[in-house]
């Protein structure tokens, strides 16, 4: 159950043990933990705290104030003094070399990645913590930027391998000299625990946000669920969303989450009636500059008739029409990039760059008015009729008469509003036009459009004390017509417009503490999805409601900068960012690995790092573009999935290398299931970030087959209580999906070696050998149809008679296909259901039978294996 929300009057205690070794020590110049020297050349400056001297009260649940004091001599907080005060300070911590590091910094405004090195100029700007290796004390060492006060840190790469701290507060009317407490750092002999310790430590520290084991999450982890993005873009409207969930349904895949993304909203650009929807809209781009001047949907939305859609002559749809749309909307972006060169290049006249740029346009327009007559509903778009049969309300109403298992439906928002705010005037709401300043801090990051167009256009910013206002009035509306959640996108924008409003810290408070409230009040605490998201002043000040949320950048079936290998490496790129943020963001919000499309090239792949990364399974598939046979390795008849019980994570010998382009090292993910562990193993090489060049491209050379090697060891068992004692079995049987292979290891076994062909994977299942009667092994595997083979174990019992001459499996599984047990002896019956069945079993050990999706079981089949 969940904590309440409102905390508890807040504990103070003593979290100082003086009978327990600190680790860390400043001194002469050297930080050294455990005396291994970390960082040399500290100037005299810089300062270093235990956590017990700097802590004070906090309200965290008794269970996490206790583990953090057990554990506080393992961490403290370094601050540096400055003699002038300033809103923006650059201090070096000192330098090193030589020592392998993990980090994870912007490499665009919204998204953070990893990078390895091995000196402080490595770092990247705006890292979000550096994780060392220490093998002198077979340990590792964390410095975590943290905030302070009215300002946030990150750091950034110095001279002479020097690490530089940044503590910025994004307001020129807010200044300070000196900080005590703005890196923590964290010592532990596991990685894993490092992560969970540190995090633990900061929460009691801030007191700002909470840890995902205080809250819960929306119901749509464990689900299957269509995205609307990539089907329609802008130009999403009811009757082609009611013909793409309807084809899941048929298909044999039943969504039970719908996400109605951008596109939805009523927004206009400046320059137009301020009461009237902007016009012709298609690509992500052309809005990003357009502001909500109302908080209800937009007019093809308002102008649902309830009812059409159950009609015997429902409107039909063409599902080539989003794709001549977004074809023709591409050749006009090239062509205004066509124009753009040509200014750039001192061209004067341009008559023929807007001959061909007015004349594509209309074609648009031709296009959408087509669309517009055949697809319309005849509705009259009042407000009357709105709040009777018209507009969302009857749209959401009509889904789940036809859809029975759609649970959920949630729709896309700005954090502001809409990608360029609220407009001015336009609500009741207090909303200014507000400049974007962009932090120097930015400058090492990715060229992004994004950012590109809000700069252009400014934020139209509500002020924060009307936070509240703001999120509950575009929820409480939403709530009433039936929306269950929202995918709240642009979140690390306030950095932006922080000038006026006391800093980026003061300003996400206000607007973070609004959404919350509203999560609480209108959406079942919990109903949201957090995008666009990954920086440390979100994770810091955001999330005492929030759950749940993306690990990676959008996916892209295409590389916008046009190498026409994009559509192969950047999949593995994705890939490598969730699985590295997942180690930190997954202290606070369940991981969200993102949608796909079936149909994409490396849907596969894709499909492969889904089923084992303890998340949802979504997909953004265009109408009429899927591939089922994909889907139902996936997903059930019923719109659930075989999720892993934890949040997959890489494995150690993966941290401190690069997956993406060292031309060696493959992805390798572990995860549990709740009768046995999974790796998978990717091979994600190919692309990368490239300091250089500030991007991420494409490394052909290394895109190629790779070797690697696997072992049950790799599996970090006491990550989960209800894992551990599975890693302390005598052997093992695993299964690799891919090959269709069984194999035994102990712990004592050499590892497995495997070839992995690019953008291709092997999943690998490690199910504990369990003895029966006098000498019977026995090992469930699961469904050998669905990748996450194991994720279909619902409840497994072994029984022995008293002088072990007979013994019984059972099984239950949920799902259809071939059901797969390692069994060194064939059993004497086998009952399915209470039935006895005939079944297949084979000297190697394959024991074998084919289960039936049964709808009125919920796809639960009950295995019974006599011996």
């Amino acid at each position: 159950m969940e904590p309440p929300d409102d905390p508890v009057n807040p504990i103070r205690f003593a979290c100082r043990s003086d009978s327990l070794e600190q680790y860390f020590n400043l001194s002469n110049g050297k930080f050294s933990v455990k005396g291994v020297p970390l960082l040399t050349e500290v100037p005299s400056n810089v300062t270093f705290n235990h956590f017990h001297s700097i802590f004070q009260s906090s309200d965290a649940p008794l269970p996490v104030l206790q583990r953090v004091r057990a554990l506080s001599h393992k961490g403290g907080f370094l601050g540096f003094r400055k003699e002038e005060p300033s809103d923006r300070l650059m201090n070096s911590l000192g330098k090193f070399s030589n020592r392998d590091f993990l980090s994870i910094f912007r490499f665009k405004t919204w998204w953070s990645t990893m990078f390895v090195g091995s000196s402080g100029s490595n770092l990247q700007m705006e890292t979000q913590w550096v994780l060392f290796d220490v093998p002198e004390i077979k340990s590792y060492v964390i410095i975590l930027p943290v905030i302070e006060g009215n300002f946030r840190s990150a750091l950034h790469p110095g001279t002479d391998d020097h690490v530089m701290i940044c503590a910025e507060s994004g307001s020129t009317q807010v200044k300070a000299s000196n900080f005590d407490a703005i890196a923590y750092v964290h010592v532990s002999d596991n990685p894993y625990n490092l992560m969970k310790e540190a995090y633990s430590a900061l929460r009691v520290h801030l007191n700002t946000f909470r840890l995902l084991e205080e809250k819960t999450v929306p119901n749509l982890v464990d689900k299957f669920g269509w995205c609307t993005w990539d089907a329609f873009y802008l130009t999403v409207e009811p009757v082609g969303v009611w013909h793409g969930v309807n084809e899941f349904v048929e298909g044999g895949v039943s969504p039970r989450f719908l996400i109605i993304d951008d596109g939805w909203q009523s927004i206009n650009l400046d320059d137009e009636d301020v009461n009237e929807d902007a016009k012709n809209l298609v690509l992500g781009g052309t809005q990003m500059t357009a502001r909500l001047y109302r908080f209800d949907e937009c007019k093809k939305f308002r102008e649902y008739r309830g009812g059409s859609m159950l009609a015997p002559d429902a409107p039909s749809f063409d599902p080539k029409k989003p794709k001549l749309l977004i074809a023709k909307a591409i050749e006009i972006e090239h062509a205004e990039k066509n124009r753009d060169m040509a200014i750039r290049s001192g061209a004067t006249d341009l008559s023929d760059f807007e001959t061909k740029i007015q004349k594509l346009k209309q074609e648009l327009n031709e296009i959408l008015g087509k669309e517009e007559s055949t697809a319309s509903n005849e509705g009259c778009g009042s407000c009357s009729c709105s709040a009777n049969n018209y507009g969302m309300k009857a749209f959401t109403k009509d889904l789940r008469t036809k859809f029975k298992g759609l649970d959920d439906i949630y729709v896309w928002h700005a954090l502001c509003g809409a990608w360029g705010g609220v407009r001015p005037g336009s609500t009741h709401l207090k909303s200014k036009i507000t400049p974007c300043k962009v932090s120097p801090g930015l400058d090492g990051t990715m060229t992004d459009l994004a950012v590109v167009k809000i700069v252009e256009g400014g934020i139209g910013l509500v002020h924060p004390d009307q936070a509240d206002n703001l999120y509950d009035s575009m929820h409480s509306y939403l709530s009433k017509v039936g929306i269950t959640g929202v995918k709240v996108d642009v979140i690390q924008t306030l950095e932006y417009v922080s000038e006026e409003y006391g800093g980026r810290v003061e300003l996400a408070k206000a607007y973070y503490k609004g959404l919350s409230r509203s999560l609480q009040n209108n959406f079942k605490r919990n109903g949201l999805i957090a995008s666009m998201q990954q920086c440390n002043d979100f994770f810091f000040l955001g999330t005492k409601q929030i759950s749940f949320g993306r690990v990676g950048d959008d996916f892209w079936f295409q590389d916008p900068n046009g190498d026409p290998m994009g559509v192969y490496w950047l999949q593995g790129v994705h890939m490598i960012h969730c699985a590295y943020n997942s180690m930190w963001m997954g202290q606070i919000i369940h991981p969200d690995w993102d949608m796909f499309q079936s149909d994409h090239l490396c849907a596969k792949f894709h499909a492969g790092s889904r089923a084992i990364c303890g998340g949802p399974v979504y997909v953004s598939d265009s109408v009429s573009g899927h591939d089922f046979d994909l889907i139902k390795k996936l997903v059930y008849p019923d719109g659930t999935i075989p999720k892993c019980q934890h949040f997959a994570l890489p494995t150690r010998d993966c941290l401190f290398k690069n997956p993406l382009f060292d031309n060696k090292t493959v992805l390798k993910i572990w995860n549990f299931n709740k009768y046995g562990g999974v790796i998978g193993a990717f091979n994600c090489q190919g692309a990368g970030w490239d300091p250089k060049e500030q991007r991420i491209r494409g490394y052909s050379e290394c895109y190629n087959l790779k070797s690697c090697s696997l072992h049950v060891s790799e599996i970090e068992w006491d990550q989960k209580i209800e894992a551990a004692h599975m890693g302390k079995a005598e052997g093992y049987v695993v299964y690799l999906n891919q090959a269709d292979e069984l194999r035994l290891m102990t712990p004592k076994s050499d590892a497995i070696q495997v070839i992995i062909q690019p953008s291709s994977f092997e999943l690998f299942s490690f199910v504990p050998i369990k003895k029966l009667g006098r000498n019977i092994k026995f090992a469930p595997i699961g469904l050998t149809n669905m990748f996450n083979s194991g994720g279909a174990l619902q409840e497994l019992e072994y029984k022995s008679s008293a002088a072990e001459v007979s013994a019984m499996v059972k099984v239950k599984v949920k799902g259809g296909g071939n059901f797969l047990a390692y069994s060194s002896e064939s059993p004497k019956k086998c009952y399915l259901n209470g039935a006895e069945v005939p079944f297949e079993w084979s000297a190697e050990g394959k024991l074998a039978l084919n289960l039936a999706w049964v709808e009125e079981a919920a796809g639960i089949s009950e295995v019974v294996f006599a011996f």
